[in-house]
């Protein structure tokens, strides 16, 4: 009786033990994952600050300033408002980093490409504002048959009352 006492003890003990094991092993392993989460997060948070999941709860991660203030001889234009810290470069929803000209007057924002990191995107802003030259008006005529166009400076066509549609037709209004 006391031998069948005994192994069952010594059997209880080694459940006991095993189910301890595992336990550290669980705990082990969440420990593990969390704090990969982490690096994971730091990592998104380094490159533009993006929505990082840690620890199973959503978190905003805020753009860290960015370090690079000057590349390839160029000085980099710093943003308060954007998430990438650049003026005029933002990250498209592949990933990537886009740097574009802003719009002028009756003129398209010009995307100047898609980059790799937010610093080559700031870099390509960088040479276009030193570089970048906004397009020549279009030139135009100030008669047609034997008329006197009216001219404008307000226009995107050069012409009162005169439109671009969306289709590249044109269309005349009389105002």
């Amino acid at each position: 009786a006391e031998a069948a006492a005994a192994e069952a003890a010594a059997a209880e003990k080694t459940a006991a033990e095993a189910a301890a094991a595992a336990a550290i092993a669980a705990a082990r392993a969440k420990r593990e994952a969390a704090a990969a989460a982490r690096a994971k997060a730091a990592a998104r948070e380094a490159e533009g600050g993006t929505r990082a999941a840690v620890g199973g709860a959503a978190s905003v991660a805020l753009a860290a300033p960015p370090t690079v203030t000057e590349a390839e001889g160029l000085r980099l234009h710093l943003s308060r408002k954007g998430s990438t810290g650049y003026t005029n470069v933002c990250r498209s929803p592949s990933g990537r980093f886009v740097a574009t000209y802003p719009a002028r007057d009756g003129e398209e924002p010009v995307c100047l490409g898609s980059f790799d990191t937010a610093v080559e995107a700031a870099v390509a802003y960088a040479r276009a504002v030193g570089e970048y030259q906004p397009p020549a008006p279009p030139t135009v005529a100030t008669e047609a048959e034997g008329l006197k166009l009216h001219l404008s400076s307000s226009s995107n066509t050069g012409y009162k009352g005169v439109r671009k549609r969306d289709n590249g037709r044109f269309t005349a209004a009389y105002a």
